[in-house]
């Protein structure tokens, strides 16, 4: 059992070994530090549109580097082709997932971009997904689903032509 800490010292006892006494001698360092993890995680929070386009942009390059390199001489070139149009349309939807990001920035309670940005999560997952998994094992009857995502990227454009059209806030 740890010995009682007074009320300022709590939080040393949280933090890991060697940085505990870089900590109590740098507390003003400290506090920097602690505001700025809470400033990310706060930004993180906020802007959860431009966290999803970021890790889905990175990914796109990522497998679609992955395809020209590692998977030409793997897949046939139907196959392949097949990968390539997931990479592609999970490019398009993170630059439409960071536009809708940035609508929400600039208007945090806005719901169609809000509901925009949910479906073209929904849509990269089943789309691009089933097209990378389908490409990768062959199994045709994924096929079915690529449609449910397609259905999915054109009611978050419709829903962002919504609320372009409208001005909709709530």
């Amino acid at each position: 059992m740890l010995p009682e800490a007074s009320v300022n010292q709590k939080w040393l006892i949280k933090k890991p070994r060697i940085s505990r006494l870089f900590y109590a001698r740098n507390s003003s360092l400290s506090s920097k530090l602690d505001s700025r993890i809470h400033h990310i995680q706060n930004v993180t929070m906020s802007y959860p549109f431009l966290v999803f386009a970021s890790i889905n942009g990175f990914i796109a390059v990522a497998l679609g580097a992955f395809a020209a390199h590692g998977l030409q001489s793997r897949l046939t070139p139907e196959l392949l082709n097949t990968f390539q149009t997931g990479v592609q349309y999970q490019m398009y939807h993170a630059l439409a997932l960071f536009g809708v990001g940035l609508l929400m920035v600039n208007s945090p309670n806005a719901i169609l971009p809000k509901y925009s940005g949910y479906l073209f999560l929904i849509g990269i997952i089943l789309f691009s997904g089933s097209l990378y998994v389908l490409s990768l094992t062959g199994i045709r009857w994924l096929g079915a689903i690529t449609p449910v995502g397609g259905l999915a990227l054109l009611a978050a454009w419709g829903l962002l032509f919504w609320f372009a059209v409208t001005g909709t806030v709530k």
